[in-house]
């Protein structure tokens, strides 16, 4: 990931803020949509708290992205709640795409072919940071 990655998806974020609570709509309008075996995952939930949770972690993602040693530890314990809330890692590829699919509509011409690199870049840390803390997590237990 570069420096200009990260510019990009810090200049796209600042752009979602305005529209947060439609993009979090979007977001799990479409997860459920290509992923209909997640939303299972979701029924106790408060889904407005959910949302909200969402918006929570990606502009920590997004704040932190240029320092590891603050982003890590944080994506590593919330792979290990979401390992046990029954996420698996097949999951994680849907979230991405549903990331992706709602900063293209939400943010339209302006999410370009280099934000959308930028974002899967970022994604790309922050899901496979998150798996590998839950699959440790599952093995130790073993």
């Amino acid at each position: 990931m570069t420096d200009l990655n990260l510019d990009i998806v810090r200049s796209t974020w600042a752009k979602v803020l305005p529209i947060a609570d439609q993009v979090a709509e979007l977001f799990y309008g479409r997860l459920f949509e290509i992923a209909p075996e997640v939303e299972p995952l979701f029924a106790g939930s408060n889904m407005a708290e959910q949302k909200s949770k969402l918006l929570t972690a990606l502009n920590l993602a997004v704040q932190n992205a240029h320092n590891t040693g603050v982003l890590v530890p944080l994506l590593e314990d919330l792979g290990r709640r979401h390992m046990e809330y029954g996420v698996k890692d097949e999951h994680y590829d849907a979230v991405g795409a549903a990331l992706i699919w709602t900063l293209e509509k939400g943010l339209g011409a302006e999410f370009t072919e280099e934000a959308c690199a930028s974002w899967t870049a970022v994604y790309g840390l922050v899901s496979e940071t998150m798996k590998r803390a839950a699959n440790e997590a599952v093995s130790n237990a073993a």
